[in-house]
């Protein structure tokens, strides 16, 4: 835990949270471009988004600490595994989170259309059981794809449905790169734990490609994700959210990084370093959207 910081914000992992910001921005600026946003539907979706990350944050940290998962870490340590605060406690915190995330995601069920609870009750449980329950996807190498699923497509183009209410060609498309975005962060984290994860038996995808093909993943997610801002200015009919092709240059550090073989608490910062990418990704691309509109 960082010095001065509080254990429970430390556990929320901050750095973690641009992969539930920037879908809601994202899809708030589809919304924005083709109906007009209705804002307090958007704030909600900010708060499902990052209930839902913190909780699965503090759920990934209490199943992986029961599980003796995190008693070898490279990276900072965790509230269960560090022996920090009581697995019940954290246990509460995830549950707490997702009690949240409930709440608000029922009233835009309610105010939109009842289809929407099914993807909802999937999004909490997709969460719980990343690492909890007897056989956690997590560890047998689909936390990516669930990853891309949910705080990709769910998150941005539900975001933008629930304004409009249609299911759009453009909600869909700047999902795909918001989604990449979000892998990569997972991606670059696993990769810092390959040795870890290995010994404790957790097959993420980093141990399952190995460590020169997960970085090579990594990059092509990230300059992937930047270079389909063309893309989604031919949907949108305009040029404008081609802009969001300059957030490559945010990316260059943690591309040097990676790529110059950077191991353990080599990589930790470019935890932070990608989150800052997908934070400019999404303020530039949103910004298109919006100019375009």
């Amino acid at each position: 835990m960082s010095r001065g910081t509080s254990p429970w914000v430390a556990g929320a992992r901050p750095r973690t949270l641009p992969a539930a910001i920037v879908p809601v921005a994202v899809g708030t600026g589809v919304a924005v471009h083709e109906h007009g946003a209705v804002w307090w539907k958007a704030a909600l979706a900010l708060v499902v988004s990052l209930a839902l990350q913190v909780g699965v944050n503090y759920a990934n940290d209490y199943s992986d600490g029961v599980r003796g998962t995190d008693d070898d870490r490279v990276g900072p340590a965790r509230l269960v595994g560090g022996g920090v605060r009581p697995a019940e406690a954290v246990k509460r915190a995830a549950l707490l989170s997702f009690a949240v995330a409930a709440a608000a995601g029922l009233v835009l069920t309610f105010t939109t259309t009842l289809w929407l609870v099914p993807v909802g009750a999937a999004a909490v449980l997709a969460a719980w059981f990343y690492t909890g329950g007897p056989r956690p996807y997590g560890y047998a190498g689909l936390g990516e794809l669930f990853v891309f699923v949910f705080f990709g497509l769910v998150a941005t183009a539900g975001t933008a449905f629930v304004q409009t209410e249609d299911l759009t060609a453009l909600a869909l498309v700047t999902s795909i790169p918001v989604g990449m975005l979000a892998c990569a962060l997972l991606v670059v984290n696993n990769l810092r734990d390959i040795p870890s994860d290995t010994v404790a038996g957790k097959r993420t995808l980093a141990v399952r490609l190995g460590d020169r093909s997960t970085r090579v993943l990594f990059a092509v997610l990230v300059v992937g994700a930047c270079a389909l801002a063309a893309v989604v200015a031919v949907v949108a009919r305009s040029v404008v959210p081609v802009v969001a092709v300059v957030a490559v240059a945010a990316s260059l550090p943690a591309l040097r990084a990676v790529r110059s073989g950077a191991q353990g608490p080599g990589l930790i910062p470019v935890l932070g370093a990608t989150g800052k990418v997908q934070l400019a990704f999404g303020a530039l691309l949103t910004l298109g959207l919006v100019l375009s509109s």
